[in-house]
């Protein structure tokens, strides 16, 4: 059993961006887990857009 495992987990969440408004779209965050249970730490976070491209989630922020 590996002691450290990384994993992959999307979800629909609404972003808020100047240009469109609000957003609802798919967001994907790569996680380090510790025994495959406990999130240690988030390595990376993407989202999708309307055209199809990949784009970091720094850009937007949670809409309220």
């Amino acid at each position: 059993m590996k002691l450290i495992n990384i994993k992959r987990k999307t979800q629909l969440e609404q972003r808020h961006t100047r240009e469109m408004g609000v957003l609802t779209t798919n967001v994907t965050y790569i996680k380090k887990m510790l025994f495959n249970l406990i999130p240690v730490a988030t390595l990376y976070k993407y989202r999708e857009t309307y055209y199809g491209e990949i784009k970091d989630c720094e850009e937007c922020v949670l809409a309220k």
